[in-house]
């Protein structure tokens, strides 16, 4: 291979984008009529009165149907790193093996007159930048590279390639970011690979550990460019700067007309010579060099579009909104929405027990239609729950909770509400009852027939304090309907800790003791149900539930055949992939601040990948089998033995179930105040020491403070739609979590790893989606609820700014990409038979 030798440019001062024009090339310059008739991919500016012309390029350059070439470009301005030598093998070898149809012959130049040289510049299909640090271009040099960018080259970037051209604007556009300084020296770290798409990173591992000199970014680049990969920080000691959880590490992005691709990575010899890192980067070729199609454009914000669908309800009327509380899309891509039922702030509230309207309120489903924009309020259900806001025994959380669609809606109509219907509730004894009833909607009225309701199953309640109705409700791929519900305990009595003060009860129902209702395998509240409805209105229990409701353990009809999940707190919000089967769950957890070596883990809003039927520990056990304190009679108020996660009992004077309990599964996905994933080191019994001092947080891309999870979707793209507004399949799989909150708390699309999901294991991948599903002022504040339509946008639900009632900003909104599809375009690949 013929290597030229270097020609170093001069030092210069800052220059922006095209600040000097190359010099027109007479000889090898190609007119038009090469290019044959194709635009190039970015008009340049007319030429001005005494001013060089732009060099003229072959758009793409290095044609289609030919050899492809690659040059790789390594001059510097310093000392050549011992990195270029292997690299240009690298390169090579990548060219000449593997499939046919990905081969390149390879040629390597550290003179920078080829950026001057059209005839040679325009036979390359990429362009690699093993350069090390400041400036080997000089302006025509960097006005050549433009200008091959423009009309639809490609670029690879690697590792110290960031600290070139240090005073060109239009170079730090193509690199994508600057780092702060000299990197670290070599250190075995832990690589995120976030984009399971890309051919640069489709067959790396999730988790990708390799050692490398890694740069911190002096302006993170998320957002503007693509990420693909991600460094971990906690996985080793990084130098001063460091960019935090969110550390892009190799990332893409169409630029300028060309593809451009960089990766932080490639700071030693050894990398090279990484079965993995030239996996890597026989990607990044293969996508810049015109040999494969990819998505550069999935992450970058600006693409997507936030907006507001339905207006502020008329005043006196819930004509566009009730009080949010959830929301399902129908096939033909109209969405049901509906509020729980508390009242707008112009409509009086009955909270007197002795009155027979207390707590009346109206469940509200809302339509909307996409292709028109029209708002229908379809029917209301008068439920129990209006009671407004206040302390605990004032406040309730019960209503209209949870609807869905049956898996043949389009040819049966068939609605099911999750709710509390007021006039079954008892004043004297402050029970009610939660239901699951089947209705049917009528299209051509745009109404839900009421009279045809059919209850499919129904419970007793505790209504004399508030909280935690849960409320969620999700389909499987054998029309196993998934029902979430509550606690119904309240807050209060333990300080924020676990749920387990057997003492508060109104005319003896306890109503502080989730030992009698989540922790109960007879009760089936704080659970999740799982049940197949029957055409006739009734329902049958599916095999494989966590009981079947025959054990005859200690005596038998201690268990409910219903219940796939125990051991949850407030499931507001639940998910079924339908691909997998797999059950995505978030629940809030109690009030306590911080931790107590006294009592267990302070609150933890919990989200949790189910793969089979299980005890969630609440409220025994918290996050990562993080244990709470046992409180009984007589004292409640003394601290008894820590509950055992892998053999919990339920010791409560309330409990009418099973002592022996299910061992408790851990948890995906923990949050406190203090951070995301805390845990501490265990003593000899396993017992965390619960000291703030000696926490460590595992999961650092999110935190709480104020916080109530609200699971989201996991997205499925679909290929076969038409829809020009659908999310990219880049998304596709990754698993979206969110809080009511919008501030530090969650608002995420988290990867699993497949070997470790539903036993505990932690993402391996988070990317935030504050700046695609927006927060702050004049964005969404408190996410209530958020699905997929099949036109594979995003719907959200904004509860707005109250509690308890809808106010102006109570809002659904709608997400769009408009970044569109993967390049090349497939008539511009390089080998058209690799289309």
């Amino acid at each position: 291979m013929h290597r030229t030798p270097q020609h170093r440019a001069p030092q210069r001062g800052p220059r922006s984008r095209r600040g000097v024009l190359a010099t027109v090339l007479g000889i090898g310059a190609l007119t038009a009529s090469l290019l044959g008739g194709a635009p190039t991919a970015s008009a340049l500016p007319p030429s001005e009165p005494g001013r060089a012309a732009a060099p003229v390029l072959p758009s793409p350059p290095g044609g289609s149907g030919g050899g492809v070439k690659v040059l790789v470009f390594h001059a510097s301005a310093t000392a050549e790193s011992p990195t270029v030598d292997a690299g240009i093998a690298a390169v090579e070898s990548i060219g000449l093996t593997g499939p046919a149809a990905g081969r390149f012959t390879t040629e390597a130049t550290d003179d920078a007159s080829v950026f001057t040289d059209t005839a040679r510049l325009g036979g390359y299909h990429a362009i690699v930048f093993l350069t090390g640090g400041g400036d080997v271009l000089d302006p025509e040099q960097e006005a050549g590279l433009e200008a091959y960018m423009e009309a639809g080259g490609g670029f690879v970037g690697l590792h110290e390639a960031a600290r070139t051209e240090p005073y060109s604007e239009w170079f730090t556009g193509l690199i994508g970011a600057r780092p702060t300084g000299a990197p670290s020296g070599a250190q075995r770290a832990v690589v995120e690979v976030g984009d399971r798409r890309h051919p640069a990173t489709a067959a790396l591992p999730l988790q990708w550990k390799r050692p490398d000199k890694w740069f911190n970014w002096a302006v993170n680049p998320s957002g503007s460019v693509h990420t693909v990969a991600r460094l971990r920080e906690s996985s080793y000691t990084p130098v001063s700067g460091a960019n935090g959880w969110d550390h892009p590490i190799s990332w893409c992005r169409d630029y300028d007309g060309g593809r451009s691709f960089y990766s932080g990575m490639g700071g030693t010899v050894d990398s090279f010579a990484e079965t993995d890192f030239r996996e890597h980067l026989r990607g990044a070729l293969a996508w810049t060099a015109r040999l494969a199609r990819a998505d550069c454009k999935a992450t970058i914000t600006s693409h997507y579009r936030a907006q507001r669908v339905t207006r502020p309800n008329q005043p006196g009327q819930n004509d566009q909104i009730g009080e949010p509380h959830g929301l399902v899309t129908a096939p033909d891509g109209t969405v049901f929405y509906i509020g729980r039922g508390g009242a707008d702030s112009s409509r009086p509230v009955v909270t007197d027990w002795n009155n027979p309207e207390v707590g009346k309120g109206q469940g509200q489903i809302h339509v909307y239609e996409p292709a028109t924009g029209r708002v229908t309020l379809a029917g209301e259900v008068t439920v129990f729950g209006n009671k407004g806001g206040g302390d605990e025994l004032i406040k309730n959380e019960e209503g209209l909770l949870g609807i869905e669609l049956d898996p043949r809606f389009t040819s049966n109509g068939w609605v099911y509400l999750h709710y509390t219907p007021h006039a079954r509730i008892d004043r004297e004894t402050r029970t009610g009852e939660r239901r699951v009833s089947r209705f049917t909607y009528d299209r051509a009225t745009r109404r839900l027939d009421l009279s045809s309701e059919k209850v499919l199953l129904s419970w007793p309640v505790q209504i004399h304090s508030c909280c935690h109705a849960g409320g969620g409700l999700a389909w499987d791929s054998k029309d196993n309907l998934y029902i979430a519900t509550g606690d119904t305990n309240s807050s209060g009595f333990t300080d924020g800790y676990s749920g387990n003060n057997p003492v508060p009860n109104f005319r003896g129902l306890p109503f502080a003791d989730a030992r009698r209702t989540s922790g109960n395998t007879n009760n089936l509240n704080g659970k999740i149900l799982r049940i197949h409805p029957e055409p006739d209105g009734t329902y049958t229990l599916p095999a494989g539930n966590l009981f079947t409701g025959r054990e005859p353990d200690e005596g038998g009809g201690k268990t409910r055949g219903e219940i796939y999940v125990m051991g949850v707190r407030n499931p507001s919000r639940i998910f079924v992939d339908r691909q997998t089967d797999i059950l995505y769950a978030g629940w809030v957890g109690p009030d306590a601040g911080a931790p107590s070596p006294v009592w267990g883990p302070a609150k933890y809003d919990t989200f949790a990948a189910i793969t089979q039927p299980g005890n969630h520990g609440w409220p025994y056990c918290m996050g990562n089998n993080q244990p709470y304190r046992d409180r009984n009679l007589p004292d409640p108020g003394r601290p008894l033995g820590w509950y055992d996660c892998a053999a919990p009992r339920n010791e409560s004077p309330h409990n009418d179930g099973l002592v022996r309990l299910p061992p408790v599964t851990p948890n995906t996905i923990w949050y406190a105040p203090q951070g995301g994933g805390p845990d501490f080191p265990r003593d000899a019994q396993g017992i965390p020491s619960y000291q703030l001092s000696e926490q460590r947080l595992l999961l650092p891309w999110l935190r709480g403070g104020a916080q109530a999870t609200m699971t989201g979707p996991v997205y499925r793209h679909d290929p076969a739609t038409a829809s020009t507004v659908k999310w990219p399949a880049y998304w596709d799989g990754k698993w979206f979590v969110g809080d009511f909150y919008d501030g530090g708390q969650p608002r995420h699309a988290v990867l699993t790893d497949p070997k470790t999901v539903g036993r505990g294991g932690l993402p391996v991948h988070a990317e935030s989606l504050k700046k695609i599903i927006p927060v702050g002022a004049g964005g969404i504040r408190n996410l209530m609820d958020w699905k997929f339509a099949p036109d594979g946008s995003l719907y959200v639900l904004d509860y707005g700014g109250g509690f308890f009632t809808s106010d102006a900003r109570s809002a659904l909104w709608q997400i769009t990409y408009h970044g569109g599809g993967a390049t090349p375009a497939a008539d511009r690949l390089a080998r058209r038979a690799a289309r």
